[in-house]
């Protein structure tokens, strides 16, 4: 029998994401033949992939990318951060955010049927074939796409992504400036995590909810009604620079807002500016996370 070293392992690690165990029982059975021992691992992922597809996969990555005129943000979802770190399911996010962005599918169920960009297989059939080679489940969970002036940043390696979408001309467009101001505001949203773009779009029942708890504070607080009223309209504006993006602080001058950074930098750029709309994913909010150690799966392995 070949032999081979806690190196390989780690090795074989890197390169499927697979797991310490599984990748030591691979090189084992392959005679310490690395080829050998991942195509081992694909082979024995068919028969447990039906199993991972119940795990919960709550980590992974957001991702963008920009095409031309369209704009794409996508978040793939894996059970661990060490999976996300690995190249092969990078390439394979980054592809996906490509295959949104020239067939423009409806939702998540119609671009598992579409063939994957730079591949033969569909997006399901890919998604399959990686979650047999890396063993963790994996799931495309959501994606926008925009078409026209768009502006995407990532922060955190994926932890946060945010694409927004500007009203200007060509000219403006295309300069230096307008895509430095660009990111600003698509990195402002993902410092500030607005909720709404403006006022007029924060729907009247959660207005009328927040003024509700916001009357109850004020006479709880012992305030008389007609003042609670007249404290409520107050309290109520600040609201709107919390959850709206053009109400907000800009975060690098707080004594201008988002709005009039907007038409401050239009004015010096000699066009016209809107921000139309924007998206921002944070990997994994809103879904169970698994409860784990890593550390101590690997201390137990040792033992």
């Amino acid at each position: 029998m070949a032999a081979f070293t806690a190196k390989d392992v780690q090795l074989l690690r890197e390169k499927t994401g697979c797991g310490m165990m599984d990748c030591k029982k691979a090189l084992t059975e392959a005679e310490g033949s690395m080829d050998k021992a991942m195509e081992l691992l694909r082979e024995k992922g068919l028969a447990a992939a039906s199993k991972k597809a119940g795990r919960i996969a709550a980590d992974g990555m957001v991702h963008a990318v920009v095409e031309g005129n369209v704009g794409v943000i996508v978040e793939v979802n894996s059970e661990t951060d060490f999976v996300a770190k690995n190249a092969d399911f990078q390439a394979f996010v980054d592809a996906v955010a490509r295959t949104v962005a020239a067939r423009n599918p409806a939702d998540v169920e119609a671009l598992a049927a579409m063939k994957l960009s730079g591949s033969e297989m569909t997006v399901e059939e890919a998604l399959r074939d990686k979650i047999l080679v890396i063993g963790e489940n994996l799931k495309i969970r959501r994606f926008a796409r925009y078409e026209g002036v768009v502006s995407t940043y990532i922060h955190g390696g994926g932890r946060i992504g945010v694409m927004a979408r500007f009203d200007a001309d060509a000219g403006t467009a295309a300069k230096a400036e307008f895509q430095s101001f660009a990111k600003d505001v698509a990195m402002q949203v993902a410092a500030a995590g607005p909720q709404y773009l403006c006022k007029e779009e924060v729907p009247q029942d959660v207005v009328g909810k927040e003024k509700e708890i916001l009357t109850a504070q004020a006479i709880n607080e012992g305030k008389a009604p007609q003042i609670a009223e007249k404290m409520v309209n107050g309290r109520i504006q600040k609201f709107y620079k919390e959850v709206c993006l053009l109400e907000q602080p800009y975060v690098k001058n707080g004594d201008i807002s988002v709005t009039q950074y907007v038409e401050e930098t239009a004015k010096a750029l000699g066009g016209s500016i809107k921000v139309l709309e924007f998206v921002r994913y944070e990997k994994g909010e809103g879904l169970e996370k698994r409860e784990d150690n890593f550390a101590d799966e690997v201390a137990g392995m040792m033992k």
